[in-house]
């Protein structure tokens, strides 16, 4: 049985700097996600022409936007690069480029060529779930994330600061704090 061998792990997006590389509608569309997720992240853009929507879009963020055609000294101080353009032999350059220096790459549409997939997120306070398909059905990741968006609710937020309080109160070594919180936390998904 095939099964998800992806490590998910949440970035503090503002200590990084991402590349965009690409203006069309899948450079809006990553653009969008990364800033709904992290509005605070630090995204340098370029194409040869922007979208206006894709222009309103960073403007809203910390989005610097470059027009020029890709070339790999654009890669220079990013730690994270995302091809979006719509011509393949670019993309492929952009990735080959970033196996060369180390970077991380995701290549829209084109799993063979991705570090990392951009999966769905569902954030409410505190609390952010992720969910991946492993690039195989970015639909499906969509409408799982609509359904946690519905399931989980919007106080959550609050239990997760007062359970925050109430860790830090919590006396003993840390295998008796977990367990007392595990204690305390036992019937959370029956609540929810």
């Amino acid at each position: 049985m095939e099964r998800n061998n992806l490590y998910p792990i949440f970035l503090k997006a503002k200590n990084l700097n991402v590349l965009i590389v690409g203006g069309g509608y899948v450079a809006e569309e990553k653009l969008t996600f990364l800033l709904k997720s992290s509005p605070d992240a630090n995204v340098t853009m370029v194409a040869p022409e922007f979208r206006e929507d894709t222009i309103k879009i960073a403007n809203s963020g910390n989005v610097r936007r470059i027009t020029d055609v890709y070339n790999s000294d654009y890669l220079k101080d990013n730690h994270i690069v995302i091809a979006t353009t719509d011509n393949p032999e670019v993309n492929i350059k952009v990735y080959e480029d970033c196996r060369a220096q180390s970077k991380l790459v995701n290549v829209a549409d084109n799993p063979p060529y991705c570090d990392f997939y951009m999966g769905g997120i569902v954030t409410k306070g505190n609390v952010k779930v992720a969910i991946s398909t492993n690039g195989k059905s970015p639909t499906t990741a969509k409408r799982l994330r609509q359904f946690f968006e519905d399931v989980i609710p919007e106080n959550i937020d609050d239990l997760v600061k007062n359970l925050n309080s109430y860790r830090k109160t919590i006396k003993g070594d840390f295998e008796q704090k977990v367990e007392k919180l595990n204690e305390f936390t036992k019937g959370l998904v029956e609540k929810i």
